[in-house]
């Protein structure tokens, strides 16, 4: 009784809100249009990746920092970018913050790191996007933008400051941002620890010996990084993903619940 109850509620609520942040036809035609991996998904997908992307801007709070003017336009695009990853996981994966704060360009943020022999170094880390345990999410508009480019050590690679910050909010979703999201048995976190360390140390291997890469180099810095990288390859260039590393692809693709190459 009770339970039927509150399903109804929130049947109703959803509902609710689905009407109350409807995207309008021209505006979802234009993201989809400058985002291509997004339009490459079937209708199916982009029907429910719509549905999805109305309940995020019901529960998630935009703020510009600066001046900066979150216009319906960049809503939606980070929102898309955003619920793409949880298409078949669920929103509920994202209910561990709620604020979106967004900037024009780059933040400049005041880093310290200690070396091996304790003296501590300061220094000044430009930064495209951040999230931090509990939020609030951080991303620059300039890094989202469908004109934006990003070269790595003069090799062409896959970058998405939205799909990489989100994957790091999955990966936190146990408590720790460590590059193994939360996984429901013991065999499989020990499947995803030996397929990720073996695609991880096949992937360093190539960047230190300067071979180009489909994903972003910066994967080689650490496990969690690596993890926030892969995901953009995922979804953003799925067909190469599998063909440079399927080992990799199939992981996720188990994962995540989705298999773009092949849908």
């Amino acid at each position: 009784m009770l339970s039927g109850l509150l399903q109804r509620w929130r049947q109703r609520r959803e509902q609710r809100q689905l009407e109350q942040f409807a995207i309008p036809e021209p505006l979802w035609r234009h993201t989809l249009a400058h985002y291509p991996f997004l339009a490459r998904r079937s209708d199916a997908d982009q029907r429910e990746l719509r549905r999805l992307c109305s309940l995020f801007l019901a529960a998630k709070e935009f703020h510009g920092a600066g001046g900066f003017v979150v216009t319906d336009e960049v809503a939606v695009a980070v929102a898309a970018q955003a619920c793409l990853p949880v298409l078949r996981l669920g929103l509920s994966w994202y209910d561990g913050f709620v604020g979106i704060v967004m900037h024009e360009g780059e933040v400049i943020a005041p880093r310290e790191t200690m070396d091996d022999d304790g003296v501590v170094h300061a220094y000044d880390e430009p930064l495209a996007g951040e999230a931090m345990e509990g939020g609030p999410l951080m991303l620059a508009w300039s890094a989202i933008t469908p004109e934006a480019v990003d070269r790595v050590e003069g090799h062409d690679a896959v970058y998405n400051v939205v799909i990489h910050e989100f994957a790091h909010v999955i990966d936190a979703r146990d408590g720790t941002i460590n590059g193994s999201p939360a996984l429901a048995t013991r065999e499989a976190r020990q499947q995803w620890s030996a397929t990720m360390e073996a695609e991880w140390t096949w992937f360093c291997d190539r960047v230190d010996a300067g071979v180009p890469t489909l994903i972003d180099p910066y994967g080689a810095e650490a496990p969690e990084e690596f993890f926030a990288v892969a995901v953009e390859a995922f979804f953003v260039a799925p067909h190469e993903l599998l063909q440079e590393q399927p080992r990799l692809y199939q992981l996720l693709a188990d994962f995540f619940l989705q298999d773009p190459a092949r849908d």
